[in-house]
Formats: C-alpha cells, structure tokens, sequence
C-alpha cells in the first residue's frame, strides 16, 4: 500500500499521520495517484451531496413533527462515500449502523424506504430481495456481530465478496467490538471493520473515551491490520478501502480503518451540541469540508466546471424530491403490518399476539 502524507494534518489523539491523498486545498499530496477515475469521483461527489440534501430535508422535517429522530452524516460524506465506492453492490454486504444513507442509496436501498422507516412506517425496514444491505442499526455496535457472521458465513460457503460493517469512536469502546474483532481475526472472516472517529460519542470527546491514542493500532492484537486515513479525504479513503477489500477477497481476513473525520451537526436531532463543542474547533474542521475538497479537486483537474456543478446540482435536487414523493405516496401501514417484517416466519407467540390483536 502505499503511504502519503500531508504534515499540517495530525489530530491531537492520533499517533501516527492519516493516509491521504488530496490536501485540504484540494492538490494532490506529491506522487500521490488517484485510484478513482474522474468520472468515478463525480459520482463520488454526486451520492455526498445527495447525502447533504438529506440531511437538510430531514431536518426540516423533524423540526415540523413530519420525522422521527434521525443521525446527520454533515462533515462525514468522505469517510462513508469513498468506502462505499469500493464495494461491489452485487457481491458485497454493506452492514450500517444509522449515519451511512448515501452508501445504502449507492447500494441498491431506495430511499423512500429509508424515508419512512424515519417516519415509523413498519415497511421501513424492509429490504428488497437481492439489495445485500441490513437495516439500520441504533443499538450501539450491535451490528459488528452481525457483520463478522455475513462474512464468515460467506468465506464458508466459498462465496466472493466482503461485509464491511461502519460504526463510530463510541461503539469502539463497546464489549461488541472486541468481540467481534477477535472472532473476526479467529476465523479469517472476510470483514472490513470501518470506524468513522468523528470525534465525539454523542458529547463524550474522543480524547476521554481511550487512553489508546491511536484507535486503529488495537487491530493488531486481533491478528490483522489497521489502517488510519483522513476521513475528509474521498480519494484516500476509497484507497484504503480498496485495498482492504482486495485482502478480504484473497482470503487475507479482516481489516480495520479509523478513518478521521469530524461530525459538524448534531450527533441526532435529539442532541445540542453547542453545550459541548468548542467553536474554534468545529471551524477547523469546517476549514476542511470534504465536499469543498473535492470539488476543488476536480476543478484543479478541469472536470467540475459551473455547468457540471449546475448540472449535478439539478439532478441531486431532482433525486431527493423523487424519494420523498415516493414516501410521500406509500400506502399507510395497515394496523396488524407491526408483526409482518420481524421474521423470516410467524413464530407461534408472535400468530398469537397478531390473533389476540385482530380480535380486538
């Protein structure tokens, strides 16, 4: 693999210098080459923006009482779209916890399921056959497990593909994590463990959370790799990445990637984070938007000119009014759908229940 460094970036609990490949200002790091090919950075850039809009629209809608509670991925869009870029959507499984919707969009989820789900509709969680997604996840960590069993169950099938499984800071401090990396490492299992470190488990600073000043270096002592990257930085990202999936598919077992990155919303709609962030360090990280990155980028390259950015623009605006129209139109639940969806089949308390429910 190799290594590229930028001097300035080194956050204060991180041991040694993320990997990356584009500076803040959008140059590339000297003899860094891109893995992704400008179209692939386009679409890069499109799905963070859609992710953006999301969250804006989400939002809005929360504050009128038309969503539940709901994670914005702001200041996240690198870590979680330059991971995503390196899966195969018909091969591998993309295990979320609640901050990854481009990367579902990308995978094959529709968004207006993703839309409903937020607004309680017991359909929300359904995933369409073939779409190699799980549902979101809001019990902390408790999706890893799940993960290390989709690949090792794929690695004893002799099936292609990896599961890459995200998750935070504060789920790495989980019984889950260590747990699920240590049977991970056991057995080979073809997982990619992608930690997005951004800062903050809800209003507990990284810093105070592990003594470890460096959260990829415990893979190790699991029995494989961890690699740590600038998580605002889309092409080093979807390196990394890459070249974790390629040693998942040679049958090299699991990796992990702490990728550094800064959540600039609130860690949910539930949440008020100007009790507890310093505002001169949210402007730091503000200085080092990933989505200005790489549209600087591709404008070094000639690529994102004002009438792609016009066009790209229209279509994300276009694509998230499709998904809420569509949620919008979805037949309201009927009242007994709250027992369809929870197993593969009605177990006999559950017909019960239903029965009981029914006969009201």
């Amino acid at each position: 693999m190799t290594t590229f460094f930028e001097p300035q970036f080194k956050p204060a609990t991180c041991a040694v210098e993320p990997i990356q490949i584009l500076q803040t200002d959008g140059s590339l790091v000297d003899g860094a080459r891109p893995g992704l090919s400008h179209e692939q950075t386009l679409e890069g850039l499109r799905y963070m923006k859609i992710g953006r809009a999301m969250d804006e629209r989400c939002w809005s809608m929360q504050r009128q009482g038309k969503l539940g509670t709901f994670a914005p991925i702001v200041g996240q869009e690198a870590a979680i779209m330059g991971s995503a870029m390196a899966l195969d959507p018909a091969r591998d499984w993309l295990v979320p916890q609640y901050r990854e919707l481009p990367a579902q969009l990308r995978h094959g989820h529709p968004g207006e399921r993703i839309v409903i789900y937020r607004q309680g509709h017991p359909a929300g969680g359904v995933i369409p056959d073939g779409v190699k997604v799980l549902p979101f996840q809001v019990s902390l960590a408790a999706q890893l497990p799940h993960a290390v069993g989709l690949a090792w169950g794929m690695k004893l099938q002799e099936q292609p593909g990896v599961a890459i499984v995200y998750f935070g800071d504060g789920a790495s401090s989980e019984g889950d994590f260590h747990e699920s990396c240590n049977l991970a490492g056991a057995v080979g299992a073809p997982v990619i463990f992608f930690l997005q470190n951004n800062q903050w488990a809800i209003s507990t600073p990284r810093a105070t959370q592990s003594a470890t000043v460096d959260l990829a270096s415990r893979a190790p002592g699991y029995g494989f790799p961890g690699v740590s990257v600038d998580g605002n930085d889309l092409l080093a990202v979807y390196q990394v990445t890459a070249d974790a999936v390629a040693r998942g598919l040679a049958g090299e077992g699991p990796t992990l990637i702490e990728a550094h990155t800064y959540r600039l919303w609130a860690h949910t709609t539930a949440d008020d984070p100007t009790r507890y962030v310093d505002p001169a360090e949210k402007a730091q990280w503000e200085a080092r938007d990933p989505i200005d990155r790489i549209e600087r980028y591709l404008e070094n390259e000639g690529v994102w000119t004002p009438e792609t950015a016009k066009k790209t623009n229209q279509d994300v605006e276009e694509y998230v009014e499709d998904i809420f129209a569509k949620a919008a139109a979805f037949p309201p639940p009927e009242p007994d759908e709250i027992y369809s969806h929870i197993y593969h089949g009605p177990t006999p308390a559950l017909a019960r229940q239903r029965r009981w429910h029914l006969a009201d």
